[in-house]
């Protein structure tokens, strides 16, 4: 195979990261809201911590996406 072919194929499996944040994402969501439905009156408690793993989610899906842009580059 050329290098340029497998480079291809790693930027698509680095933007596949994207999926694993939505699903981390979705997982969150979930698992909030199960506990503010519980616990109404901890959401000021549990909020923070939502969004800080939040943030961490979606940072593997940015990290994914300059993979993908620096082996783009390459090309």
């Amino acid at each position: 195979m050329e290098l340029n072919v497998l480079i291809a194929i790693g930027a698509g499996i680095a933007v596949f990261t994207g999926v694993g944040a939505g699903i981390g994402i979705g997982v969150a969501t979930s698992g909030l809201t199960q506990a503010i439905a519980r616990q109404p009156e901890a959401s000021g408690k549990i909020t923070p911590m939502f969004f800080v793993g939040i943030a961490l989610a979606e940072a593997t899906a940015i990290y994914g996406l300059v993979v993908a842009l620096l082996l783009i580059t390459k090309l």
